[in-house]
Parts: structure tokens; C-alpha cells; sequence
């Protein structure tokens, strides 16, 4: 086992998940909907409170895990949560009562990304946490740069794929989309950029001010 297999298998049982977010993971496998990895929700809850997050935008709730991860780092935040599956967006709903979150501090959208973001307000929320359909993830992150305040934080998930991202041999469609989004993102004026190599790997950008 490498350096870096060992650090990771390490950080990985080191994580301990609040057993409401576990039941949570459950439903979520047993949907479909593929959950974030406890150390990558737990790197994110940290991001929230360094934030004092007050309101988060989810592009893809999945059945609620990383929503939770997110809430838990920020106990003030509003959620605003879309996802185009009603049977996730139920499970997830679920969770949130059983964690014991208060139903004012969500707000979940029956909806195609693509069709309610344009809708939402600029510059009015500290995180957008992107971890929809990964074909249309520049698309979603050109709108979480929108929707962010200057100062404020647009996370991407799984952006190293299971290592599929560092492998030259992969050009499937997902992985040529997520090293295009790191290429262009570490090349813009326009954020700061930085990819996390935790979990599955996270993108974290941060939207700059013209003075900068």
C-alpha cells in the first residue's frame, strides 16, 4: 500500500459520521444516489463554519447527506436544495427530520438545475455545493460563480473521480468535462482555485472582487 493509500485509508476510518447522517448514506445507496464519503462531508461541514454560512445553494440533494454535512458545519444556514428526483428529494427530507433539522432551515426544489437556477438571485449565497449531472458541470459552476456573493465559496465534489481525473488513459465525457473545469478554473482571474485530494476529491473555489 502507498503513502498516499494508507494516509487516505487512514483519514477514511478516522471519520466518525453522526449516526443519523449513516442512516441517511443508507437510504441514499440503497436509492441510487450515490452519497459523498463521510470524510469528504466532514471537510465541507469545516468549510461551512469557516464560512459562517448563512445560506447554501445544493445542486443535487441527493437523499440529503451532503446537505447534512453542510448544515452541521453551519447551524444558522438555509438550505435551498433542487434535484429533478422526487423520490430523493423525499429521502432527503426524511433525513433532515431525523437529524433533528429544523424544517425552516431547508427548502427543497422539485427541478432540473437547468431550468430553476436562472431563476435564482446573484451575489446572494456564501456556499453553492455542485454535485449534479457531471456532463453539465461547467454549466453549473458558471451559475454558482453567480450566485455567490464576492468573497463566497462554490464546492465541487468527486472532482478526481476515483482517480479516473489523473489517469491520461481516461477520456470518457465526465472526466474530460471535471479536466477542463480544473484547467480553466486555475487559470481565471476570476477565483481562487484549489482541488482537495480528500474522499473522492473536492474543487473549492472562492469568487474574487475585481480589486483582488
Amino acid at each position: 500500500m502507498s503513502e498516499h493509500d494508507a494516509n487516505a485509508r487512514y483519514v477514511r476510518e478516522a471519520t466518525v459520521e453522526p449516526v443519523a447522517f449513516a442512516r441517511a448514506r443508507a437510504h441514499a445507496v440503497e436509492l441510487g444516489a450515490a452519497p459523498i464519503s463521510a470524510e469528504l462531508g466532514a471537510h465541507c461541514s469545516i468549510l461551512a463554519a469557516a464560512m459562517d454560512a448563512r445560506s447554501i445553494v445544493e445542486i443535487g440533494t441527493g437523499a440529503g447527506v451532503s446537505g447534512l454535512w453542510l448544515l452541521r458545519g453551519a447551524p444558522r444556514a438555509i438550505l435551498t436544495s433542487m434535484d429533478k428526483e422526487p423520490e430523493h428529494l423525499a429521502a432527503a427530507r426524511a433525513a433532515f427530520v431525523d437529524a433533528k433539522v429544523a424544517p425552516t432551515r431547508t427548502r427543497l426544489i422539485t427541478g432540473r438545475a437547468t431550468e430553476v437556477l436562472p431563476r435564482m438571485n446573484d451575489a446572494a449565497y456564501d456556499i453553492v455545493f455542485v454535485d449534479a449531472d457531471a456532463e453539465n458541470v461547467i454549466d453549473y459552476v458558471g451559475h454558482g460563480l453567480r450566485l455567490v456573493r464576492p468573497g463566497g465559496l462554490v464546492l465541487i465534489p468527486r472532482i478526481l473521480a476515483n482517480g479516473r481525473t489523473a489517469d491520461p488513459v481516461q477520456r470518457d465525457e465526465t472526466t474530460r468535462a471535471y479536466r477542463s473545469l480544473v484547467h480553466e478554473t486555475q487559470q481565471s482571474a476570476a477565483v481562487l482555485a484549489s482541488v482537495v485530494p480528500v474522499g473522492e476529491g473536492l474543487l473549492q473555489l472562492i469568487s474574487r472582487t475585481p480589486t483582488d
